[in-house]
């Protein structure tokens, strides 16, 4: 059996086959924000912490998580200029880029593959999940550069004083390299597979060949399909993800209100249907609930 504690934002804490693995360290929050009322300073038990990408809503945390135990970090090169910025030992993390498989354990490896960031210089603050958006296609990487520095200064300006605090506190090290190379992260245990998304974007092509068990879907802003901005809704975008990998089941992340001013407390039934019309089942998680997932072995599939 596995089970999965949700700390919201996109942060899990998976416990398989024996092994304590942070998905994200995200844990902390502004004053007001909605999460778990915990602090990474309260993790006394990890044994590998994987990042999906280096963002502080991400990555923020995961330096006291390694302070506090003895757990080696996966992620990006990005994610560990920023963690050996914050005096995390090169010797404790492991760098990857896609096409990777790490060995969590005798019975435990993930694989991790290439993926693509939301469109977050495409809006400012989040839309709700039924909400079409249309447009801002063949945009540029200056434009969307142009459209970062608009999207901070309008942060800057609209989020209450706690907010700003600890988005300026949570930012230290990070710089205009931004995400670092977003990634996706297939876990395969004796339990089941489990794919790790943190932020909503794919390529099609490489997402459509994987068929875990479980899919940890983001569900929160322009969704960025093969590197254009979805046309469409948030749930239309997660009804293509369910399409492509077909998962017994969908968790969803990044969807619930950890940054007041920025993000939406999300409606979550336009994303069922869209997830139920696509075969899956949506497995809905509180905060720190220790969520059992996995606990009847891989299911057998035919390769389509």
């Amino acid at each position: 059996m596995a089970t999965l504690d949700w700390y919201g934002c996109a942060t899990f804490r998976l416990n398989v086959d024996g092994l304590t693995v942070f998905l994200d360290a995200y844990i902390d929050r502004a004053e007001g924000a909605a999460g778990s009322g915990t602090s990474a300073d309260d993790i006394d038990l990890c044994d590998w912490i994987v990042i999906g990408h280096s963002h502080f809503d991400h990555l923020y945390g995961a330096e006291r998580i390694m302070a506090n135990t003895n757990a080696t970090l996966i992620g990006s090169y990005e994610t560990i200029r920023v963690m050996e910025q914050a005096g995390v030992a090169s010797d404790r993390m492991i760098c990857v880029a896609g096409g990777e498989m790490v060995s969590l354990s005798e019975n435990v490896t993930v694989s991790v593959y290439p993926s693509q960031h939301s469109c977050v210089w495409s809006h400012s603050q989040m839309s709700q999940s039924d909400e079409v958006c249309l447009g801002d296609l063949g945009v540029t990487w200056q434009e969307q550069q142009a459209r970062m520095a608009d999207l901070g200064k309008y942060v800057t300006t609209q989020l209450a004083k706690p907010a700003i605090e600890h988005l300026l506190g949570s930012m230290a090290g990070q710089s205009p390299r931004g995400d670092g190379g977003a990634l996706v992260y297939l876990f395969e245990a004796p339990e089941g597979s489990l794919l790790y998304q943190d932020t909503s974007g794919h390529w099609s092509g490489i997402l459509g060949g994987l068929r875990p068990d479980v899919a940890i879907l983001a569900a929160a802003g322009r969704g960025n399909l093969d590197g254009e901005p979805i046309q469409g809704s948030l749930a239309d975008f997660v009804a293509r993800e369910v399409e492509l990998v077909k998962p017994d089941r969908v968790v969803l992340c990044h969807h619930d209100d950890w940054l007041p001013g920025f993000s939406v407390p999300t409606d979550i039934t336009p994303l069922r249907e869209a997830i139920e019309r696509g075969g899956s089942h949506l497995l809905e998680l509180g905060y720190v609930d220790a969520t059992e997932i996995l606990t009847d072995g891989p299911r057998l599939r035919v390769v389509d």
